[in-house]
């Protein structure tokens, strides 16, 4: 399950609220708890998709997210998909524990507000880095430094890690990541989380936030700060000890396939965590219902045959020098039946077990705009830009250089990159991947603030970028 994304697109959970009791029942339960803290109804804008849009805050933002994971694990478990295993993402690891009935869901609600509000309490200048190395290059990177605030925080795939520490120093950190050629991101988040800055606010918390009964709940929780299933563990306890500690989102989902688990499901809108299982499990299958036309379909393909996930379009395979692992199936037949981890978290900034990288969470202040996950953004719809018309001779000329730039950098032929297909969603660009590339593109055509436009990562395709370049050399030129 995602920790903290961007918030829920609206009516994004009508048609799950119309056919399953138990989601009517779970939203219900959520907004009994909010209208308990204050807070404005959460099923409302879930529900109706032209209801008031006003960002109400991250209490509300956090509850939202709650929300829908918690309605696309009742929509698994009543189409007949039984979970192996629940994980959680950061904060995503409390609605694991509501999922799996370790705590009542009103009781997770709570913490989840109660979480937030330690965070505002305790803000501090802080900052959360996406590096597109291992956590032992990662980790190196921050020790050249030496700051005990300073840490690897998450180590998501292979090839995708968070650094948290004090903004200065992640200064330093970016530029010499840039040196050193490794891509980075910086995560636009007010309150960077999983580093020991975060003591004073875990005190808190511990002090501060309701408790109530907990039990061993129905299915299996695993946690990735804890590097184990989830006990007799207080769920507030849990939450406040995963602020200060290093989430190994990685060695989780590898740990879950070497148990047998061959499917993993993301309880979010978009991909985020399963972002980080393709990458750390090259071949494993991924689905993430709500990201498709007719979620119930897929879910329905995945619980009558696990080898099967409905119409999802398939995406290039990456090169040989790309594969960080060799394919768990290389040598072996393939498996019938394969147990499902749920994923239970994920925006935007997109990876995945489903989750935008690690994303930290947010505090009082206005959620942040997403960001390229990294982790990474998952994307969000957004409005097509006041360009100039996709037809002429500048557009096409740029278009041919882009996928030729894309094509060589990705290892893909150009034809094979549609202007309309989504980089990240359709492709599988991940977001470091697509900064390094927006980064080469600003350059090729001298336009230094393309590289700052986060609407070309988030739903970036070839068309969107060919025309911001036409359009600002024309605006360059005038």
């Amino acid at each position: 399950m995602p920790g903290t994304v961007a918030a829920p697109r609206g009516g994004v959970l009508r048609d799950l609220h119309n056919r399953y009791e138990t989601v009517r029942d779970a939203l219900s339960r959520i907004d009994k708890a909010a209208r308990g803290l204050g807070l404005p109804d959460i099923s409302t804008r879930l529900i109706e998709a032209d209801a008031d849009s006003e960002r109400l805050g991250p209490e509300v933002q956090y509850l939202e997210i709650f929300a829908v994971s918690l309605a696309t694990h009742h929509m698994l478990v009543a189409e007949g998909v039984e979970p192996v295993a629940i994980v959680g993402q950061s904060i995503g690891e409390l609605w694991a524990l509501a999922a799996a009935g370790h705590l009542p869901v009103e009781d997770a609600a709570r913490l989840a507000v109660a979480r937030s509000q330690a965070l505002t309490r305790h803000s501090w200048k802080g900052k959360m880095l996406a590096v597109g190395v291992d956590g032992r290059r990662a980790e190196s990177l921050a020790g050249l430094i030496d700051h005990p605030h300073l840490v690897l925080a998450c180590e998501n795939a292979p090839r995708q890690s968070v650094i948290s520490g004090p903004e200065e120093l992640i200064r330093h950190v970016e530029r010499v990541a840039d040196a050193l050629g490794w891509p980075s991101l910086p995560l636009d988040v007010p309150h960077p989380t999983h580093t020991p800055a975060m003591a004073r606010a875990a005190r808190d918390l511990r002090e501060s936030a309701p408790r109530g009964p907990y039990g061993s709940g129905q299915w299996r929780v695993v946690s990735p700060w804890l590097g184990r299933d989830v006990g007799d563990d207080d769920p507030v306890d849990l939450v406040a000890g995963a602020l200060t500690a290093r989430v190994r989102m990685l060695h989780t989902v590898r740990d879950l396939h070497a148990a047998g688990a061959d499917a993993f499901v993301e309880c979010g809108e978009w991909p985020v965590v399963t972002k980080f299982v393709e990458a750390s499990i090259p071949g494993v299958r991924c689905v993430v219902p709500l990201s498709e036309s007719d979620p119930v379909a897929a879910v329905r393909a995945l619980a009558d045959d696990p080898q099967t996930f409905g119409p999802i379009r398939p995406r290039p395979q990456p090169r040989p020098s790309d594969r960080v692992l060799p394919s768990p199936r290389s040598s072996e037949p393939e498996r019938t039946g394969p147990p499902v981890a749920v994923v239970e978290a994920p925006p935007r900034v997109t990876v995945s077990v489903t989750a935008p990288v690690a994303y930290p969470e947010p505090a009082a202040a206005p959620a942040p705009a997403p960001v390229a996950q990294a982790v990474v953004t998952v994307p969000t719809a957004l409005p097509e830009p006041a360009a100039p018309s996709s037809a002429g001779p500048d557009y096409e000329t740029v278009l041919a250089e882009l996928r030729t730039l894309y094509g060589d950098f990705l290892g893909y032929p150009p034809d094979l990159l549609g202007e309309d297909d989504g980089l990240e969603s359709e492709l599988g660009v991940e977001s470091l991947k697509q900064v390094t590339l927006l980064g080469r593109v600003s350059d090729r055509y001298d336009l230094p603030d393309l590289r700052s436009d986060s609407s070309l990562l988030t739903a970036g395709t070839l068309r969107r970028i060919a025309e911001s370049v036409v359009q600002r050399r024309a605006e360059a030129s005038g």
